[in-house]
């Protein structure tokens, strides 16, 4: 395997727990594309938490294990992230975590509105939507995955599991996994004095226009 790519992934896969948006256990798993190859590098360990370089294995986009070892357990959710990448070429970074307060939501198999303007300023003006539950790693799931996919937004919450994020870059889809968290946060918080309340339709591109601003300028996130 090539190791600056094994070493890119457990860059990720520390970065994501660095994050916050992540359970206590450590719970999840990172994918990059393989640029110009029909392969993706995949963490195959129990937990992104200490995960190692060993434990990173090379996977085809048609599922099939190309080097490493992959236990069952793991090897399961591999179709949902190879699903991402053969339908949306420009996707380079799947993440998929059982962050707290957005499983929360995947749990009550209810979506996350846009509450936040982070959303919005994120390319998730819609809130991100939820797929119906299928057993863990079956065509039933994926499906539900593939046919809850909002074009243009970069996360799905899974029924009764977590959340899966998909994105050009590592950097991005880290973003978005913080931001999908923070959204959830935010919306439990606020269920305690009535309830979230969503940002008016028309002024969510205005948010989305703020964000692309900043970026030009390169101004960080404030």
């Amino acid at each position: 395997m090539d190791k600056d790519l094994v070493d890119e992934v457990i860059d990720v896969a520390q970065r994501v727990v660095a994050s916050g948006a992540i359970s206590a256990n450590g719970h999840g798993n990172v994918s990059l594309r393989v640029p110009g190859a029909n392969e993706m590098y995949f963490t195959g360990g129990p937990s992104l938490r200490g995960h190692a370089p060993s434990a990173v294995v090379r996977v085809g986009l048609d599922g099939t294990l190309l080097e490493g070892e992959l236990p069952p357990i793991q090897g399961a959710v591999v179709a949902m992230h190879t699903a991402m990448y053969e339908d949306h070429p420009d996707v380079g970074c799947v993440l998929h975590t059982h962050s707290p307060h957005a499983t929360a939501y995947a749990v009550a198999r209810r979506p996350i509105g846009c509450w936040i303007e982070a959303l919005a300023m994120f390319g998730l003006p819609t809130g991100v939507p939820i797929a119906g539950y299928g057993p863990r790693g079956s065509a039933q799931a994926v499906a539900s995955i593939r046919s809850s996919v909002v074009p243009g937004v970069p996360a799905v919450l899974l029924a009764n599991h977590g959340v899966l994020v998909f994105h050009r870059t590592p950097e991005l889809a880290i973003l978005v996994g913080g931001v999908v968290e923070e959204a959830a946060q935010a919306g439990l918080n606020a269920a305690s004095i009535g309830g979230p309340v969503e940002i008016a339709e028309e002024l969510r591109a205005a948010a989305l226009q703020r964000a692309m601003t900043f970026e030009s300028r390169g101004t960080a996130r404030a």
